[in-house]
């Protein structure tokens, strides 16, 4: 289909990356595969700025995501071509610089792109100013505000072809090009939130189509026998959309596919954006046709009257060491060299290290592999030889007069650095958010009317809608015999979103009635013992069928200073999937 030939009051707007490392060739695929009026990526995520920022340190016109350069080179032409507008937050910490670096390759390909980029997210100047110095690391190494979509509108509605970012929101991507379709205004609070959802959904490339789904199993041979598509959103006027995808691509779009999505790495019930407040209370999806997923009734009110903030510390280094503990007794050879270790570091070992737990394996498994357990040791300090030949010297040392069959994973290599990172809240003022028009002409978008009111969380505590179910036999199975899930991280924080299967079970109303009251905080406990001490929040969505969990601290400072083998929790809710619970024989 050619786009004249597109309903031009939808919005079809594509994503072509969800993290910086993504498909390179998805930039020219999603361009070929099929119309498109906006064609989106998503590069950032608080690790990324970490990388983008030690980019900086090696070359300070460095801190954006080269891979888009390449993507570019590979086929801006064709979307120039094609008439379609590119979106990306490529620019990390430094829109400018990629800006100047894709009008330079613009120009050796003989293309006369009108570029445009939006900035104001970088605070690190202003942070000891805000009080953002932290009590053991210092100034941060990084440090940006999110913002919203209207500065990336406006850059469309001036006759740029291609948009460059730092700091938005995820969603802001999609949001920008659906607002300059659409027209809409800062009091359009409703579509901006159906326009949040949609960017929500298509943000993490592949997984809105089967990606990291828990119900792998159930999609189509044939949809798992080739490379993933990514998904589109056809978003119309009023903020409703479909999701899809292009024919002919990988994956599937489903009610459970994008449902997975929705859930991924949300905290409340309030899905907070600086242009919208999302009430995720209020959508239904409904499966259209094949790989054609409705989205409608999303509502959303004044954004909040604060701005996050991403703020990355340098902490200083880390390393680890994994060792081979075989056949038996693995829970007295890991004690015993763990004490000869730590008795040849002496006063001098590194400031902080983590020994895991060993749990006895099957000593009578048909493979040596099968018989072992690893122990993982890692180690952080201020002081890189610390971590470097100080921490790994005295564990090699003990190879020929340790437990029988040590044996390290791999030869020991040197540290590295790595960083914390923490959310902020700061007042609208002190982020001036502008765009740099193509032509040069410099805009400051206005500050929305906000809400000042702070977000009750008291939302999550309340009572299931449901009433009790009558009470019948039951049976022990893994809760994902006919729950799915999916689980991520926020900083130190874990996410887990559990929803109960579409599958046309006639009982799928009681099913969803069950979990919703199955899922308190205790029960989260016991489910997850290792969140026994910590704070847990669960928040029913109903209109999801299911419920979101929010586990405060369960990842320590972040995923780069955490020494959990799982340190963005993405595993997390397959571990829970897998746990038995007491369910009504009814119900299965």
């Amino acid at each position: 289909m050619s786009l004249d030939k597109l309903d031009q009051r939808v919005a079809r707007i594509g994503n072509c990356s969800g993290f910086y490392g993504d498909r390179l060739s998805a930039f020219r695929e999603m361009l070929e595969g099929g119309p498109l009026d906006y064609l989106t990526g998503d590069y950032l995520a608080e690790l990324t700025m970490l990388i983008l920022g030690k980019d900086t340190f090696k070359d300070p016109n460095l801190g954006y995501a080269r891979t888009f350069v390449r993507q570019a080179e590979d086929a801006l032409g064709l979307a120039l071509e094609k008439g379609v507008k590119v979106v990306v937050n490529a620019g990390g910490i430094n829109p400018k610089g990629l800006a100047e670096k894709l009008a330079e390759v613009s120009n050796g390909l003989g293309l006369a792109p009108k570029i445009a980029y939006v900035a104001g997210d970088d605070i690190r100047s202003q942070t000891e100013a805000l009080g953002l110095a932290h009590p053991t690391y210092g100034n941060p190494l990084t440090a940006n505000a999110y913002l919203g979509a209207f500065g990336i509108a406006s850059a469309l509605d001036k006759g740029a072809d291609l948009v460059v970012t730092g700091r938005v929101t995820d969603a802001s991507v999609v949001v920008g090009p659906a607002i300059h379709h659409h027209g809409w205004t800062p009091e359009s609070y409703d579509e901006l939130a159906g326009a949040v959802i949609a960017g929500h959904i298509i943000e993490c490339g592949t997984q809105a189509v089967g990606g990291n789904f828990s119900g792998f199993l159930e999609l189509p041979a044939e949809a798992r026998s080739r490379p993933f598509g990514f998904p589109i959103a056809e978003i119309a006027a009023d903020g409703s959309m479909v999701i899809t995808k292009h024919d002919g691509t990988g994956g599937a779009v489903t009610v459970d596919t994008v449902t997975a999505q929705l859930v991924y790495e949300i905290q409340t019930t309030k899905y907070l954006n600086p242009d919208v407040t999302v009430d995720l209370t209020t959508m239904r999806l409904e499966q259209e046709a094949p790989d054609r997923v409705k989205v409608t009734g999303v509502t959303g009110t004044l954004p909040p009257a604060k701005l996050k903030a991403c703020l990355n510390y340098f902490a200083g280094y880390r390393n680890s060491m994994e060792l081979i503990l075989s056949g038996l007794n693995v829970e007295a050879k890991a004690a015993w060299v763990r004490e000869q270790v730590e008795r040849a570091w002496g006063e001098d070992g590194p400031a902080r290290v983590v020994w895991s737990d060993v749990i006895q394996p099957d000593t009578d498994a048909d493979s040596q592999e099968a018989a072992s357990a690893l122990l993982r040791i890692t180690a952080f300090d201020n002081d890189a030889t610390k971590v470097a030949k100080g921490f790994t010297g005295p564990v090699i040392e003990q190879v020929l007069g340790s437990y029988p069959g040590f044996a390290p994973m791999r030869m020991p290599g040197a540290g590295t650095a790595y960083g914390v990172y923490t959310p902020a809240y700061i007042e609208r003022d002190v982020v001036e958010h502008t765009v740099v028009h193509h032509d040069g002409s410099v805009e400051v978008i206005a500050d929305p009317a906000t809400d000042p009111a702070p977000l009750d969380k008291s939302i999550g505590l309340r009572p299931s809608p449901y009433p009790s179910p009558a009470d019948t036999l039951t049976r022990r199975v893994p809760l994902g015999t006919f729950v799915h899930g999916r689980s991520g991280d926020k900083g130190g924080d874990a996410n887990i979103g559990l929803w109960v299967k579409n599958d046309g079970h006639p009982k799928y109303a009681e099913r969803v009635t069950w979990l919703t009251k199955y899922l308190s905080p205790r029960k989260v406990r016991e489910l997850i013992p290792e969140a026994a001490d910590l704070d847990i929040e669960v928040y029913p969505l109903p209109n999801l069928g299911g419920v979101n969990i929010l586990i405060h601290g369960l990842l320590d400072e972040g995923v780069a200073a955490t020494a959990r083998f799982d340190p963005q929790a993405k595993g997390l809710a397959e571990w829970v999937r897998g746990r038995t619970a007491t369910i009504e024989g009814s119900l299965l």
